[in-house]
């Protein structure tokens, strides 16, 4: 049969070709949007990626995980391991706070192959010099790769001998020596290399990222800074480690709120925090920087850092307004639009216009404000109504000052549509909110605790059971019991989660109106006067949950939240584990704030590390009791007159 002649030499479609990398990566995870965003971990977590690998034919494949830090040069390889199915997985810790960037390779590995086949042939009885041959010209094709010095003269030595050993069963022995193997393995045919064609990104924030603890309170009801100081130690005996603070600046005083937000304020009103004079000054009222950065100082010496409110808007009468018209929308009439949210209307506040001609001006100014506080000592801000922003201005904003302050942490308050939240996660911020305050049933808590499952390698959900824009149907009740109910859920189902106090210890309940969320005489327009000393106070039972909370090291994150089967709608049951399975916390709530409820649960022990034949203490830490248990099917009762919940740290033996 005569040959085909083209008139176009075959080679030139085969330029642009790698014919010699056979493998194939993919399926690569954790990836997020093919690459386009990062990851998140904190300091002293790791980055388990796993990926499908394989290739044509019999061949055996190797590969490794490349990881550096972003800054430096070079990569650091792992072995990767099979784990089933084509399936391959490594993992790299997170060692400093940053940026690190991850890959994979994968290659034919003739080597493994060889002893493979080597092997059987060996079990079989067969003759191996041929194969033994074979052997030792890969490992002298190695030799050459390693050029000089000791790698190649180890691997001529060892090639030499097995060609030239005499001894039949030395020779074999010398076939299967791991240490060379692996040396051989390192100076692959580059030619036959893959390399995963993404580099991705992970990002590494401190621990406070992970695990945290917030509780908000407005400075000026306690009169100035100075006179907060002297508060700051009962946030700190309540075990809270983030204190946040809404707007500390000067209020403008053009279409300034009332009470209630009436549209009319008296004279002795002092406005709403959020309708900001200027970005980078203080309230009079409330003190100086100086003074601020003393109570920060203060703080930190009880362990609590002190996070701001970043509110990118105006009041009227702000300078930028006088300075910079360009930078807000304009009406028909000429005058500037106010924030609205119909029917709700907030004239005290004027929006930037983002899509300003002189946007770049506009983002410029509102980085420095970020670097001016950054400068008096926050480490965190709470961003309000970020999704009301261009996503690409805070990828922007988020990414500059990250490069600049790695610790700096990002609290988004986007109550908004699910796809837009997990946006805003994607792109840099550290934490959100989350629409727990609104998940009140097992089934609702369960579908919505399984789908930020899905997300968590981009979403950190922060838990808050009430805002001062929140008060839910659920505590309206005003019941002690809802108020624990909440509280337990948000400290154990969250790793991160915060109150907005007295209001909440204090059991503040009353709706502005019925169907309201707001409450009534909200602070956000007027000073509040709490009686923290009350004999109603939750102020114990707080400290008490946040205590369990610090000692155990399965609630300080989210990845092990698992839920287990109880027979009764009105009981949720859930765990989570630390790494090592030596820390082991099962939650269980009455969901019922006003009736006794009792049933089995049926816990998944084999995801607890529990042989269910052995009997196993479920020691209570809500109420200092210790119960036997045996098996996976156990009773429980909770009245909510007396115990709303358990929080159980299981134990085997006796």
């Amino acid at each position: 049969m005569a040959l085909v002649h083209h008139t176009r030499p075959l080679s030139a479609n085969l330029n642009h070709l790698a014919g010699r990398q056979r493998t194939v990566i993919e399926s690569v995870r954790p990836e997020i949007d093919g690459g386009r965003f990062p990851i998140k971990r904190v300091l002293g977590e790791t980055v388990a990626v796993e990926a499908d690998i394989f290739l044509d034919g019999h061949d055996h494949v190797a590969a490794s995980l490349l990881y550096r830090f972003e800054n430096e040069p070079d990569w650091i390889a792992l072995p990767m391991e099979l784990v089933e199915n084509d399936r391959w997985r490594a993992e790299f810790p997170c060692s400093s706070i940053g940026a690190y960037k991850y890959t994979l390779e994968a290659w034919p590995d003739p080597l493994e192959t060889w002893r493979a086949d080597l092997l059987k042939r060996i079990e079989a009885g067969q003759d191996v010099s041929i194969d033994l041959l074979i052997g030792a010209s890969l490992i002298e094709e190695a030799a050459r790769r390693a050029a000089r010095g000791d790698p190649a003269d180890r691997l001529w030595s060892w090639a030499s001998q097995l060609r030239n050993e005499s001894d039949p069963e030395l020779r074999k022995a010398l076939a299967f020596h791991e240490d060379l193997l692996d040396l051989a393995r390192h100076y692959r045919d580059p030619s036959l290399v893959t390399r995963y064609e993404k580099e991705l990104r992970v990002i590494v924030d401190r621990e406070r990222a992970r695990f945290s603890s917030w509780y908000e309170l407005f400075p000026r009801s306690f009169g100035s800074f100075r006179d907060c100081e002297s508060w700051l130690p009962y946030v700190a005996s309540m075990g809270f480690d983030v204190l946040y603070f809404p707007p500390i600046h000067p209020i403008g005083r053009d279409f300034r709120k009332g009470r209630n937000n009436a549209i009319a304020a008296s004279p002795d009103d002092p406005g709403s925090p959020w309708a900001i004079a200027d970005h980078t000054t203080i309230d009079p009222a409330l003190g100086t920087l100086q003074d601020f950065r003393r109570m920060v100082d203060t703080a930190r010496g009880l362990d609590l850092e002190i996070a701001l409110d970043l509110a990118f808007q105006t009041a009227p009468d702000h300078v930028y307004v006088r300075r910079h018209p360009e930078w807000f929308r304009s009406r028909p009439d000429g005058t500037i639009q106010y924030a609205e949210n119909p029917p709700k209307k907030y004239q005290d506040i004027y929006p930037f216009d983002f899509s300003t001609h002189d946007w770049p001006a506009l983002w410029t100014e509102l980085a420095g404000v970020v670097e001016f506080w950054i400068e008096a000592g926050v480490r965190i801000f709470r961003v309000d109504n970020p999704h009301t922003k261009p996503f690409v201005f805070w990828e922007w904003l988020i990414g500059e000052i990250k490069s600049r302050h790695p610790d700096v942490l990002f609290l988004a308050e986007a109550f908004t549509r699910p796809k837009v939240m997990y946006r805003l996660g994607k792109l840099g911020f550290t934490q959100s909110y989350a629409y727990f305050a609104w998940r009140n049933t097992k089934q609702e808590l369960t579908e919505y605790f399984t789908e930020l499952a899905a997300v968590r390698d981009f979403f950190r959900p922060n838990l808050w059971p009430n805002t001062p824009d929140i008060l839910t149907a659920f505590l309206q009740s005003g019941l002690r019991s809802a108020f624990e109910i909440r509280l337990i859920l948000a400290a154990t189902l969250g790793a991160s989660y915060g109150i907005y106090g007295p209001a909440f210890e204090l059991l503040e309940h009353v709706p502005r109106e019925p169907a309201s969320e707001e409450y009534l005489h909200s602070e956000k327009y007027e000073r509040k006067h709490w009686d923290i000393h009350s004999p109603a106070s939750l102020h114990d039972f707080i400290a008490q949950i946040n205590g369990i909370r610090r000692d155990n090291i399965a609630l300080h994150t989210d990845r092990t939240l698992h839920f287990h089967n109880t027979d009764n709608p009105h009981l949720i049951c859930y765990s989570k584990t630390s790494v090592d399975l030596s820390n082991v916390i099962v939650t269980v709530v009455n969901l019922d704030p006003s009736a006794k409820q009792w049933g089995f649960v049926d816990l998944d022990l084999a995801a607890l590390g529990i042989d269910s034949s052995h009997s196993y203490q479920a020691i209570d830490l809500l109420h200092a009791e210790t119960f036997q248990w045996i098996g996976p099917r156990n009773y429980v009762e909770l009245n909510p007159s007396t115990k709303t919940a358990h929080i159980l740290r299981l134990r085997t033996g006796a």
